[in-house]
């Protein structure tokens, strides 16, 4: 939006009152495309300075960058857009937001209620589009206060199990006069229940066990210091989700790595011979149970979550993990796991420990073990999109905090990585954000180097430039007998990188990686390195 705040003086409209409700809630950026429906809306934003508006170059990004918002900073992402294909945008977005649990507010603009019957130019049934893959969906009528839907709206997308809310917002309402009609506030329930019973209960099966281990997942991403903690206190080795990564630091010997069918040898084999697994916040989806049967096979599972998952499990905690682990560590409770058991897992540890610097090939786990020693002091927040180099960098990306590890786990979305980068940055000015591409997913939303560009967003984008999509290559090679479909003819990156006057350099050898990444890191705004790596390297 324009810098200068025009004066006004004028009617209270539906529109105004959203917006003033938006700064009230300490709402500082929303991520939008504009169109007709919604203009009323983005002239009350060119009235104050206190919120900024980023105009991306498609709705998808918009809510990509709000959830990379969402997802590092813990508030609550805003995303502003039109009615008809404006919204329907959105769809795959919203539904990576709901599956991953990120905090969202849409608003969407939508026809006006008087020219509902018919055939209506960009009309949608925005509810019945979105109430599976919503927390919530308003559609605003006369009757409703817009004050009390935007407040409830953020109360719902941010509490609990976190999600994104819809809000349909019809033309005429949106340019009516506001008068208001609140009624019923949500409340928050804030009594915390008492744990003893069920803290009791896990305290009896880890002096039961003689190989436990800990489990973390993203519902954990909030309590670092609890469970760094918890395992210490016990001497416990830890695994993660996908989405629990960061939670428990990289560094720590205790860390084993990711589990499930992309995790690492080390953290699945400790899985499989464990014989209690506690697990904090963690959805057993099938990445990283794989046959749920198998999964549970001799051994007892404790999961602490907001939702039950599984009668076959041992004991099913219904909590916040925050406010489960808390109460736990007040307990006087002493347990160390065995040497026995901890000397198994060094034996384990040493067995499947590797070194790729022998080879000449650029591979990817060459190339993110590098960069992740090259940033250690930087402590980048690395934002991911989809495929090889996803789960690579999950394998060998070193993550000692939470936030700083942000991708699309639940949908797998390709085109995630660089508008969740924006958002990253917006919600964190001071901090290095890479986000780590590859060929393929870096061309489903790479129009948004034009937004990197007119707000001057300094990520740095590493695309791992193999060729092909990869991950799809490496499931035909190995199912359906190398017949595959996925080889990429692709453009020039850094010729589309001079196109929109940002810095961009290529790497083919590795004594060329380290200087390029340095170049990119030095450089001010928006920086490309297209690294040409291995074109059948697997996980």
């Amino acid at each position: 939006m324009s810098s200068q705040i025009i004066n006004k003086v004028t009617t209270k409209t539906v529109a105004s009152t959203l917006v003033d409700t938006l700064i009230r809630l300490g709402v500082d950026s929303v991520f939008g495309y504009p169109g007709a429906s919604v203009l009323s809306i983005y002239n009350e934003l060119s009235y104050t300075n206190k919120i900024t508006h980023y105009l991306v170059r498609h709705e998808q990004a918009a809510i990509h960058a709000a959830e990379g918002y969402a997802r590092t900073s813990g508030k609550v992402g805003v995303v502003l857009v039109t009615s008809g294909p404006g919204f329907t945008n959105t769809i795959t977005g919203i539904v990576n937001a709901y599956t991953d649990s990120t905090p969202l507010v849409i608003l969407a603009g939508d026809v006006p209620t008087t020219t509902k019957s018919g055939k209506v130019f960009q009309s949608v049934d925005i509810v019945s589009m979105t109430k599976s893959c919503a927390k919530k969906v308003y559609s605003i009528t006369k009757k409703d206060d817009i004050q009390q839907i935007i407040e409830e709206a953020f109360t719902i997308a941010n509490t609990g199990v976190k999600g994104p809310v819809v809000i349909a917002l019809p033309r005429n309402i949106l340019e009516s006069e506001y008068k208001s009609k609140v009624t019923n506030i949500i409340e928050n329930d804030l009594k915390t229940k008492d744990y003893s019973n069920a803290i009791e209960k896990l305290n009896k099966l880890l002096l039961e066990s003689k190989k436990p281990l800990v489990l973390v997942g993203g519902g954990a991403i909030n309590v670092p210091d609890e469970i760094t903690e918890f395992v210490k206190k016990h001497k416990l080795p830890l695994v993660s989700t996908l989405m629990g990564i960061g939670v428990f630091p990289s560094d720590e010997n205790l860390y084993l790595g990711m589990i499930g069918i992309n995790g690492t040898p080390c953290a699945n084999t400790v899985l499989n011979n464990c014989d209690l697994l506690i697990s904090f916040g963690a959805a057993f989806s099938d990445r990283s149970t794989c046959k749920r049967s198998d999964f549970c096979a001799n051994k007892k599972i404790v999961s602490i979550n907001l939702n039950l998952i599984s009668e076959e499990f041992e004991l099913q905690i219904k909590a916040d993990v925050k406010d489960f682990i808390q109460q736990y560590l007040n307990k006087p409770f002493n347990y160390s796991a065995s040497n026995s058991w901890l000397g198994q897992i060094k034996a384990i540890k040493e067995e499947f420990s590797s070194d790729d610097s022998s080879s000449n090939c650029l591979h990817s786990s060459y190339v993110l073990a590098t960069l992740s020693e090259y940033t250690r002091n930087l402590e980048p927040i690395v934002v991911t999109d989809v495929g090889q180099h996803q789960m690579l960098t999950a394998l060998f990306y070193k993550f000692n905090k939470p936030r700083k590890f942000i991708t699309s786990g639940g949908l797998g979305t390709m085109g995630f990585g660089l508008p969740a980068a924006i958002g990253a940055h917006i919600a964190n000015p001071d901090n290095l954000i890479l986000n780590i591409t590859g060929d393929g997913s870096f061309q489903m939303n790479l129009q948004e180097l034009a937004t990197c560009r007119e707000h001057n967003i300094p990520v740095k984008i590493i695309i791992m430039n193999n060729g092909y999509l990869g991950m799809v290559r490496q499931m035909q090679e190995k199912i359906y007998n190398n017949r595959y479909q996925v080889e990429m003819t692709n453009p020039d990156f850094v010729k589309i990188a001079e196109a929109y006057d940002l810095f961009a350099i290529r790497v083919t050898k590795k004594d060329e990686l380290i200087p390029a990444i340095n170049m990119a890191i030095e450089h001010k705004g928006t920086a490309i390195v297209d690294i040409m790596i291995d074109s059948f390297e697997e996980i």
